[in-house]
């Protein structure tokens, strides 16, 4: 496991390699292939700084705000979905949405080369952020699998099944 800060504690029995920006994601994540199967849940921005102030950054009377300059965070989804002979054979991202949800993971899932995206609205109104439950649509290249609303660990708990269904047909 390839985690982020987050306040959940670490599974057992499970070796977790913990991360703060997106660019050591994508090393660990590079690091522990060859694996089967890719789950990219994390939510990474998009942008970052473009350096890092080694001290404080001082108020200077009349000067205003420092600028910011933003460059790309490197997108670990599409990299980690790049066919070659590491790339994990299935390959699961996730879609935030607000509006349009499965055109949009459509797109991600075409956009990003993977083999299927987890799709939810988060628009307010959803209560996902900050809620315990969660409403998704599996995309893949074959269709939408529409899924009912659920907890987020059934969510998880769903998702590993059907890992798990996929393998067993796929060999």
């Amino acid at each position: 496991l390839v985690s982020g800060p987050t306040a959940e504690a670490d599974p057992p029995g499970i070796e977790t390699v913990h991360v703060e920006s997106a660019r050591d994601m994508l090393n660990a994540c590079e690091g522990a292939l060859p694996v089967d199967v890719a789950v990219c849940a994390a939510a990474v921005s998009d942008w970052r700084p473009a350096g890092e102030a080694q001290e404080k950054i001082k108020k200077q009377a009349g000067a205003g705000a420092p600028g910011l300059v933003l460059v790309e965070n490197p997108d670990i989804l599409a990299t980690l979905s790049v066919a070659d002979n590491r790339r994990p054979r299935l390959v699961i991202g996730f879609a935030a949405e607000t509006e349009t949800v499965v055109d949009n993971a459509r797109a991600k899932l075409a956009r990003k080369g993977c083999d299927w995206i987890l799709a939810n609205d988060v628009s307010p109104a959803t209560g996902t952020f900050g809620g315990d439950e969660n409403t998704v649509q599996l995309i893949s290249n074959e269709g939408a699998e529409d899924w009912p609303t659920m907890t987020k660990p059934q969510v998880a708990e769903r998702l590993a099944r059907r890992i798990a269904d996929y393998f067993s047909h796929a060999a």
